[in-house]
């Protein structure tokens, strides 16, 4: 029998591994997908790759997994960063759930000057990227950050990890890059209404930062995150 449910859990992976089930996941999988003893789940935790477990032991308030066998190693992402300007609530789940699928190793929304959202549910983006993870076949689930400013975020930025700076300013000019070289990258996506005149003019001004345009049409920013991965994925990523 297949496993066709692939389930994230907080606990090693390993031959012979014994894995408790809390109460939510035991009502998704017993309540909600109707899996009894003998069945069979896919497991993955972040770190130990993926793999098949048989049911053990199942009730209403939890329940038990044993590993078989490892059906996919860990399989980590570029250490791609995405950093954007939380939108409405949303748009702003799908621009995680997306990072997550595509490929980013950090997803760190920042309250730039124009942003709209005063603060953010982490644990709630979290679990979209955990789910994001589980229904990707990814192995890897991507840390999101609490919300921080734009000021701070870069005044404590490691200069190793180059910027690609997506300006909407740019947008006449077409689709152009300059992205080349190794190493730790992150993506800086604006909110509604972009990036202000001083945080364009500070991007600008370092020298570990590359201005891309994505196009000749102002993008949403949700549709901006997925088109900048797209364009540094198949520039320097995996997709390569």
């Amino acid at each position: 029998m297949d496993a066709k449910i692939r389930l994230y859990v907080e606990h090693p992976l390993g031959a012979g591994q014994s894995v408790p089930l809390d109460r939510g996941q035991a009502h998704y999988l017993f309540g909600v997908m109707r899996q009894a003893i003998g069945g069979q789940v896919l497991l993955l935790n972040g770190q130990d790759g993926e793999w098949r477990a048989r049911i053990t032991e199942a009730g209403k308030r939890g329940g038990m997994l044993s590993c078989d066998e490892q059906t996919k190693p860990l399989q980590m992402p570029p250490d791609l960063w995405l950093c954007f300007a939380p939108i409405k609530k949303a748009r702003t789940d799908f621009i995680v759930e997306k990072a997550t699928e595509m490929g980013a190793a950090r997803i760190v929304p920042m309250q730039t000057e124009f942003t709209n959202s005063g603060r953010i549910q982490r644990d709630r983006l979290q679990a979209h990227a955990v789910e994001a993870a589980e229904q990707c076949g990814g192995t890897y689930v991507p840390q999101v950050s609490e919300m921080i400013r734009f000021d701070r975020l870069l005044h404590d930025w490691d200069p190793d990890r180059q910027i690609m700076f997506c300006d909407e300013a740019l947008a006449a000019s077409g689709v152009a890059h300059g992205l080349e070289g190794t190493g730790p990258w992150a993506i800086f996506i604006g909110p509604e209404g972009g990036f202000s005149d001083v945080e364009r003019k500070r991007l600008h001004g370092l020298a570990h930062a590359t201005a891309v345009s994505l196009g000749p049409r102002i993008l949403r920013a949700d549709t901006a995150a997925v088109a900048a991965m797209t364009i540094w994925q198949q520039t320097l990523g995996d997709w390569t």
